[in-house]
């Protein structure tokens, strides 16, 4: 769906920031409200969507257990 959001976990990428996660959040709602940049009457839903989704983002990635890793 979303092309342009890189995969953020081992072996893909070794480290990923907090800016890393909430780049791919941007993204995805960006992708799902059909909006680059809402309008002052949806800024707020569109940044608490961005932020929701940045925090299970980064419990997903904290909590998975990857194959061959340490």
């Amino acid at each position: 769906m979303c092309r342009s959001i890189k995969t953020l976990r081992p072996p893909y990428t070794d480290e990923v920031t907090e800016a890393d996660v909430r780049a791919a959040a941007l993204q995805f709602v960006r992708k799902i409200s059909g909006f680059r940049a809402p309008a002052a009457h949806n800024a707020e839903a569109f940044d608490r969507a961005v932020e929701m989704i940045t925090k299970a983002s980064e419990e997903l990635l904290g909590s998975l257990q990857i194959r061959g890793s340490r």
